[in-house]
């Protein structure tokens, strides 16, 4: 990979960060005092990510194809990919676990003694959208689109995924002019498509002052007093998972944490206030690149990271699930607690691309076990969108980490680039990133098959 550039720097008001930090600033005033205005501008953060969203899934099929092109070998790509997996399921673990030992510690839910019967589970449903956790068999089968099309046309990530590593694959088994070809015409089109990123992307202050400001108008200040307790515990419990995935950092790659953070700081703030991660893959992708790890990690790893390797949610629902038994009276012992734990290994692996994936996953896990009344999920729909914010951001910073672990594991992470960038901070603001060109590739690699 080459060095990382050197850009000059710019004074900090011209910085991404700073411009951010002050929409947030504004949005929240905007919601305090002019409720009624901060509502109406819940179009220019809907709008931004949906344009966001417009452009992802043709983003990540030229990724993940050029990235399989790159690496030129079939079995390594399998590798990465297993390894991947292997990773998300340990770290969802331990974030479950911390969620529950959090809930247990601090007892956000103590003393509120709501009964269960006053509340309706008609709301949950309508949170929910009446949707269900799919079964092993369904959630594979929903892997595969009914058409090529259908998978972008819906923007189901995994589909995506899946049609990209097909085409992937097949280009490095057909091999000669025609793969080569294809390969320049797919380097050209990811050229265009950041291109297009880098002008979506100069509205994010605007984006950010809209959501914020929607945000606190629609569910004001008394929502942060009354789950006051419950909004601490949460952050409490991401503080700790930090500091777990500041240890895997320095174990497994060998720099800190807060390297990563500072490398991917505008996109965490920006996911912070809008609660959405989908709206910053991109920027997180090419910063990922631009920090030494190889194209054909980032294309895999973060992709699937944002199906299976969901570190904030899980936090979140194990520690929802022990405060809605703490404010229901209902008593969870070492024993449920231990099969709460068990079924939340399943049920949080099944979110993705769920409306109301929160909801669906604590109903079907209180559901299940039959321990926590499912009507005392609703307790949950008042906080549930500051919480979201929590979750977004753990989920983001786990993205950037379980990236960097699983390049340096398979060897393709340029630590020395990774150092210097982050140190540096001097990664450009635009989110143009050229894709590698068939003469970049390597020629012993580029149509090798094993």
């Amino acid at each position: 990979m080459e060095a990382a550039q050197t850009i000059e720097r710019k004074p900090f008001y011209k910085g991404l960060f700073f411009q951010i930090m002050v929409a947030i600033a504004l949005g929240i005033a905007v919601g305090y005092f002019w409720p009624s205005f901060g509502i109406a501008l819940k179009p220019l953060g809907d709008g931004f990510i949906k344009l966001i969203k417009m452009i992802i899934s043709p983003l990540v099929f030229v990724v993940v194809v050029l990235g399989i092109a790159k690496v030129g070998n079939i079995k390594t790509v399998g590798r990465i990919g297993g390894k991947a997996l292997i990773y998300f399921e340990v770290v969802t673990t331990i974030a479950l676990i911390v969620g529950l030992v959090a809930a247990n510690v601090m007892k956000p839910g103590q003393g509120m003694n709501v009964d269960p019967a006053s509340l309706s589970v008609d709301e949950v449903g309508q949170a929910t959208k009446n949707s269900e956790l799919p079964t092993g068999t369904e959630f594979i089968m929903n892997i595969i689109p009914e058409s090529v099309v259908s998978a972008f046309a819906s923007n189901a990530m995994l589909q995506v995924l899946l049609v990209s590593c097909l085409f992937g694959f097949a280009l490095v088994r057909i091999g000669g002019r025609t793969s080569e070809f294809l390969i320049d015409l797919l380097d050209h089109v990811s050229k265009v498509i950041f291109q297009i990123m880098g002008f979506i992307m100069k509205l994010t202050v605007i984006a950010t002052f809209g959501a914020m400001a929607y945000a606190v108008s629609q569910y004001g200040m008394q929502t942060l007093l009354a789950f006051g307790k419950l909004f601490l515990a949460m952050a409490v419990a991401c503080l700790i998972f930090l500091l777990v995935l500041e240890v895997i950092m320095r174990i497994f790659v060998g720099i800190g944490l807060w390297g990563a953070i500072k490398l991917i700081r505008e996109e965490i703030i920006f996911s912070f206030a809008t609660g959405s991660t989908e709206a910053v893959m991109p920027q997180l992708m090419t910063k990922l690149e631009k920090a030494g790890c190889d194209r054909s990690v980032v294309g895999l790893v973060v992709p699937t990271g944002y199906s299976f390797n969901l570190d904030g949610a899980s936090i979140y629902l194990s520690l929802a699930l022990v405060f809605l038994a703490q404010a229901t009276g209902t008593d969870l012992g070492l024993y449920e607690q231990l099969v709460l734990l068990a079924v939340l290994l399943l049920t949080s692996k099944g979110m993705a691309g769920i409306p109301g994936s929160a909801f669906v996953a604590l109903s079907a896990t209180a559901a299940s076990t039959g321990f926590i009344p499912i009507a005392a999920v609703a307790l949950m729909l008042a906080p549930d969108r500051i919480m979201g914010n929590f979750r977004t951001t753990i989920n983001l910073i786990g993205y950037a980490v379980a990236t960097f672990v699983v390049a340096r594991w398979e060897g393709l992470l340029d630590k020395e680039q990774a150092v210097q960038v982050m140190k540096s901070g001097l990664i450009t603001e635009e989110v143009v990133s050229p894709a590698p060109t068939v003469s970049d590739l390597p020629a012993a690699r580029k149509l090798e098959v094993e």
